[in-house]
């Protein structure tokens, strides 16, 4: 993220987490810039900042003072702003699933190009992108490689618990075992029954 007019978007990260702090408006980044911050891949195309609901419209109105164009879109779960055209999301309610405190607790203060920011976790940034997954969208290998490059920092079984309800996120920790990325054993509870479990996947993927 640091070529072309991917210097502009993290000009612009910067920019937006920097009038944020200032306020004193509780926030984390995520999407992308997160993976990124953490040592990971992305391909994402704008900046995502996880906040909770009721500090929305305060986040809004600072970022207008201080120059920023700013959108309400008919999605109920975020609001926009721009930096001389490049988006900014500012998510309340991701996968719906509403910002907490306990939310912007799972994060770590990260130094992004020379300013420092909290980062949501390896393992709620990868939560976040199973649960996006739908019957409308499920492209698998967009989530390859976020498991791939910080599959260390992850932690897998919480991983497999909070989107136990997820069908989609199942196969993907399915598909991570038999590409070699994390192994089963990894993802699973301890005193899970392995063998047991080898032979029901068996029985799925033969």
């Amino acid at each position: 993220m640091a070529n072309g007019t991917d210097e502009d978007l993290t000009l612009t990260m910067k920019r937006v987490g920097c009038v944020l702090k200032q306020a004193g408006i509780p926030f984390a980044l995520a999407g992308g810039f997160a993976a990124y911050a953490h040592g990971g891949t992305s391909s994402d195309h704008d900046v995502d900042f996880l906040l909770r609901s009721q500090d929305a419209d305060r986040a809004l109105e600072t970022l207008a003072a201080a120059g920023f164009e700013i959108e309400r879109p008919p999605e109920d779960w975020l609001v926009k702003v721009y930096d001389e055209g490049r988006l900014v999301d500012l998510i309340y309610r991701p996968v719906e699933q509403p910002v907490t405190d306990e939310t912007l607790a799972d994060t770590s203060p990260i130094s992004i190009n020379a300013i420092q920011l909290p980062v949501i976790s390896a393992t709620l940034l990868m939560e976040h992108k199973l649960l996006a997954f739908s019957q409308q969208y499920c492209d698998l290998a967009k989530a390859l490689p976020l498991a791939r490059s910080l599959r260390e920092q992850i932690d897998w079984p919480r991983v497999r618990r909070n989107t136990a309800h997820s069908p989609f996120a199942q196969i993907f920790l399915i598909l991570l075992d038999r590409l070699g990325v994390v192994p089963l054993a990894d993802t699973m509870p301890a005193g899970t029954d392995l063998a047991k479990m080898e032979l029901f996947l068996e029985g799925v993927t033969a």
